[in-house]
């Protein structure tokens, strides 16, 4: 299997949608948050971090993306679908990427049905969020080869 690097396009729809705060949040689903789109243990109520720690954040958190999409794809891919499943992977975390019939269905060579599969991670605590469908359907597209990074 060719293992796959993010592109400056991918990388690019990330920051579109994750956006840059430099004080930590919640986001919609309750979780601690800061920089674009980092969550984790050391992330809390009252942080505050500089843009240049931001992207270094950033940089860790697409790598280990990166990494769970390249052990997780077996089936032939281009750079437009890995750049979307990266993108889904960062939002989603790899355990909900490795347990998707949207996997599956890349693995089996079904590129068409698996585009399909976006649309169906739009909901937070149940109900679906307007920013998530967007990203969703921006993923889909990349996914598709529809977006490129003059696009973005």
């Amino acid at each position: 299997m060719q293992e796959f690097h993010y592109s400056d396009a991918g990388v690019a729809l990330t920051r579109q949608f994750e956006g840059l705060r430099l004080a930590a949040y919640q986001d919609s689903g309750g979780v601690w948050t800061i920089g674009y789109g980092h969550t984790g243990p050391d992330v809390h109520a009252g942080l505050t971090i500089t843009e240049p720690e931001a992207e270094a954040l950033l940089r860790r958190d697409l790598a280990a993306s990166e990494q769970c999409v390249n052990a997780a794809v077996t089936g032939a891919i281009a750079q437009h679908h890995f750049d979307a499943l990266v993108d889904f992977t960062f939002n989603l975390g790899c355990t909900s990427l490795r347990r998707s019939s949207l996997l599956r269905l890349v693995n089996a060579g079904n590129l068409e049905a698996a585009a399909r599969e976006f649309a169906k991670w739009v909901n937070v605590n149940g109900k679906p969020l307007a920013g998530l469908i967007r990203r969703r359907a921006a993923e889909a597209a990349m996914f598709c080869g529809e977006i490129h990074p003059q696009a973005l």
